[in-house]
């Protein structure tokens, strides 16, 4: 039998096509743009700089030019504003899973996509870490709450689509890559250990037919 491509193409469990989890741009009026524009910038700028727990919103305010009150109408607190400053890099990874090149995109074997989504996820997570973190850790249960985790969860669910439960084998898969738990074990088993260890589980789920 030939291998399977891309996965089912509607959902089983969860009857949502992955292009309606895709996160949208926005939408906003011009002046609002530009606000949102220099809030984020300076954000990025000293969120580097500083790094995110040394930056208070009073000063990514005063550094974008606009009032407090402005800033945490638009954004709510510094976890806000971490989904914001992801928004688009997640996005990019969104568009290349459903129309880049293979094995992230369409065109390739279910387990090689798995395995390159493992690889572009922790890329994206490791390189964003602490603004990950904040974003998931915001209050009990953010992590799950957040558009983007639809979208992998609804992703990992197709590629594993053979197995007994993909739903649930999806978010064992992605439990690992919760950014609290990577931020405590990358000191101490590193970043190559930690990519050999989910890709071996993701591995491990979708040879697990039942």
């Amino acid at each position: 039998m030939p291998p399977k491509i891309n996965g089912p193409q509607s959902a089983s469990a969860t009857p949502v096509p992955l292009e309606l989890l895709r996160t949208p741009p926005p939408r906003e009026r011009a002046d609002a743009a530009r606000n949102r524009a220099a809030v984020l910038d300076a954000a990025a700028r000293l969120f580097a700089e500083r790094g995110v727990a040394d930056v208070s919103m009073d000063q990514i305010a005063s550094a974008a030019g606009v009032g407090k009150g402005t800033l945490f109408r638009r954004f709510g607190d510094k976890s806000g504003l971490a989904v914001a400053l992801l928004d688009a890099r997640e996005r990019r990874l969104q568009e290349a899973v459903l129309s880049g090149p293979p094995p992230l995109g369409p065109g390739a074997p279910a387990d090689a996509r798995l395995a390159a989504f493992v690889t572009a996820y922790l890329d994206y997570l490791i390189e964003h870490l602490d603004l990950v973190r904040m974003s998931e850790t915001a209050a009990p249960g953010a992590r799950y709450r957040i558009g983007a985790y639809r979208f992998w969860q609804r992703h990992v669910s197709i590629l594993l689509a053979d197995t007994p439960d993909p739903a649930t084998a999806a978010h064992c898969l992605l439990a690992p890559l919760a950014a609290e738990h990577v931020a405590a074990i990358l000191p101490e088993v590193g970043e190559e250990r930690l990519r050999a260890g989910v890709l071996r589980l993701g591995h491990a789920l979708a040879r697990s037919v039942g």
